[in-house]
């Protein structure tokens, strides 16, 4: 067992080399491409540079997130300048602040490995290669790691949220509020996968709550909370969720680990009081709304990428069995997802005006070739939607209902389709599915590879121009 876990520690350690060299080659090759700042980043670059001066007090009013980002990258390029003899501009430069990012991209590759090691502990051995390859393809998520290379948000958003639900998971209650505070310092959306840090305690406590009361009970088939899938078992699960939340007892226990999120919540509320909002710039452009149909792209959106690792004939012929058994609650399920559409459905400007983004593609060939095209699509999402809830079946009823609460959260509030708001809830997802076989793996793999190189190639080497603009353009996700 010893011998399995060094030839383990030295094939993680050969790969993180690996991927730090390529990430590298890779931001060479991007950022001697594109030197200026590109898109956010004409923001972004400025406000970090004002800070590496010290003149804390300017603020761009264009920037809609809290200045984590620029912090962070101070604390780290101002060492690292001293040490290196750096001066004058060089110091903070676009590459310098770029750089910062993919540091992150290492830190990420290394808590995909540790969270995947703790959610899929058993049998170590036998799984020692699944867990290795499933991280070296989720650390090449495509959308995640495009954005390793520009000035961008995601990457340190990413790793705070991880580092925090991997301190939940170690129990570690105080040290991931901590962290869950400096995500949100990267984007204030992130208070929702603060709340599932939270979610997931409460969670698992109602899970021990009921293997006790059940296993007194000798119901052997409830020992385990499941989805429930009667009337009977949905009736159970309310009763023990009223009587969970009702009891002193158990809701001492909860408030005794869960109170250091409690803390971070009530400091985001004081927050949002003060500022008049979440956001904290360009609020026209950013504003709130019962955007139900974002739901639907995600679950397309997480379909596609994790279809060599989720493809399944026998889920495709439970899904077809399911129509045929509950014909009426499809009937209901797909003239709820019609009205959503229609309702609720937002187009934001930015989509529908700035063509350097795959989604406005994705929009204007498929979405705008009809009118009824978005209502022809809702079996494709009553299908992939079925696909998602049935991996979350895996984990336990209340789990899956802590994450499926923050992923509404997380997307339905957003006007803007944009799928750099897809990476967490993705992430967490894929996190939780079972380790797959290692041939499905090195074909989810494959398929961020190839993905990876065609969006890397597309910015690189098709650039393009804009009428009355002078700078070159670029496509990005």
């Amino acid at each position: 067992m010893q011998d399995m876990e060094k030839v383990e520690s030295y094939i993680f350690s050969a790969l993180c080399s690996v991927n730090f060299l390529v990430s590298c080659l890779l931001f060479s090759k991007m950022t001697r491409v594109q030197r200026d700042p590109y898109m956010d980043e004409i923001f972004h670059v400025p406000q970090a540079q004002r800070y590496c001066k010290g003149k804390f007090n300017e603020w761009d009013p264009m920037i809609t997130t809290l200045p984590g980002l620029y912090l962070v990258s101070v604390g780290i390029i101002k060492p690292m300048a001293w040490l290196a003899k750096l001066t004058g501009s060089v110091a903070c430069s676009t590459a310098m602040l770029r750089f910062t990012n993919v540091l992150f991209n290492c830190g990420n590759f290394y808590l995909l490995y540790l969270l995947i090691s703790k959610l899929h502990h058993r049998d170590k051995t036998r799984l020692m290669f699944r867990r290795i390859l499933c991280t070296v393809s989720l650390s090449t998520f495509p959308v995640l790691y495009f954005f390793t290379f520009l000035y961008y948000t995601d990457a340190g958003s990413t790793f705070f949220i991880l580092f925090a639900y991997l301190m939940t998971l170690y129990g570690c209650h105080k040290a991931s509020a901590l962290l869950g505070v400096c995500a949100v310092l990267f984007r204030q959306t992130n208070i929702v996968w603060v709340a599932f840090c939270a979610g997931t305690v409460v969670a698992a406590k109602m899970d021990d709550v009921w293997r006790m009361e059940y296993t007194k009970k000798k119901d052997e088939r409830l020992s385990a909370v499941r989805v429930p899938l009667s009337s009977q078992g949905v009736k159970k699960v309310i009763t023990f969720s009223l009587d969970f939340f009702t009891s002193p007892e158990t809701v001492k226990v909860v408030m005794q680990v869960t109170w250091p999120y409690a803390v971070v919540a009530a400091g985001f509320l004081l927050f949002m009081l003060l500022n008049e909002g979440i956001v904290v710039g360009d609020r026209t452009s950013h504003q709130a709304c019962f955007h139900f149909p974002q739901v639907f792209y995600f679950f397309c959106f997480t379909y596609f990428f994790s279809l060599p690792v989720s493809l399944c004939l026998h889920r495709t012929l439970r899904f077809s069995n399911a129509l045929k058994r509950h014909p009426v609650f499809f009937s209901v399920l797909t003239i709820v997802s019609l009205f959503l559409v229609w309702k609720f459905t937002y187009v934001h400007k930015y989509l529908l005006a700035d063509n350097r983004h795959f989604p406005f593609y994705i929009w204007k060939n498929i979405y705008q070739r009809h009118k009824l095209v978005r209502f022809l699509l809702v079996p494709a999402y009553i299908f992939t939607g079925w696909n998602f809830l049935e991996t979350l079946k895996s984990r336990s009823f209340f789990m899956s209902l802590a994450y499926l609460t923050c992923l509404v959260l997380a997307t339905i509030p957003q006007e803007l389709l944009e799928f750099r708001y897809f990476i967490i809830p993705y992430l967490m997802y894929r996190l939780h599915m079972p380790l797959s076989p290692l041939s499905r793996l090195f074909g989810e793999f494959l398929l961020y590879t190839i993905v990876n190189v065609a969006t890397i190639y597309l910015f690189i080497a098709k650039s393009f121009s804009w009428p009355l603009a002078l700078t070159t353009q670029r496509f990005m996700w």
